[in-house]
């Protein structure tokens, strides 16, 4: 089997930029034909997801109206990954901003490409434990979100019955499976 080659840019094409993410349509060449192709690229922040637990065993997740599927969804707090902030930090900003909650601890589960087909970005999942309520939460403008506490046992319940559906939600709690099952230290 031969390796795969990147594809050359030929052309970059006109950016749009829509705040929270920048679209543009490039040209790029087969390495095997040499064709040109037009191709969609969509430059993202990374993101954050942080699966939020209090001290007595509940998970904070937050319901919000979701525009892509017209629908409000239940998920896990999150957010960008400001420029130059760590990544670890951006989870417990988001986690405050969006809940009022306050982690006592954070740790880092994994990052996944959330589609590199056609994005860039990186999205990084944390667990934050024995979180504390400290206050209302700080929304930024346009947003709407309530905060609803479940039993952190209710999780497979919650994805098995599509109450939680949101892939990248998903994906956070495959990674803290994979990270409570692994051996050694936590």
């Amino acid at each position: 089997m031969s390796p795969i080659k990147p594809w050359l840019r030929l052309r970059r094409g006109l950016e749009h930029d829509y705040r929270v993410l920048k679209v543009r349509q490039d040209v790029v060449a087969d390495p095997r034909t040499g064709h040109e192709h037009p191709r969609v690229l969509i430059d993202c922040p990374d993101w954050v997801n942080v699966i939020a637990v209090t001290k007595d065993e509940q998970l904070v997740l937050i319901r919000q109206y979701r525009f892509g599927t017209e629908q409000t969804t239940l998920e896990i707090p999150g957010g960008m990954v400001e420029p130059g902030e760590d990544p670890e930090a951006a989870a417990a900003r988001e986690l405050e901003e969006e809940t009022g909650y306050v982690p006592g601890r954070v740790v880092r589960l994994g990052q996944v490409h959330p589609n590199p087909a056609i994005q860039n970005n990186v999205c990084h999942s944390y667990l934050a434990l024995d979180c504390v309520k400290q206050h209302e939460g700080k929304q930024d403008e346009g947003e709407d979100i309530a905060v609803e506490l479940h039993p952190r046992s209710s999780v497979t319940q919650l994805l098995q019955s599509g109450a939680i559906s949101h892939s990248l939600v998903v994906v956070a709690f495959f990674l803290e499976r994979l990270h409570a099952e692994a051996p050694g230290p936590r």
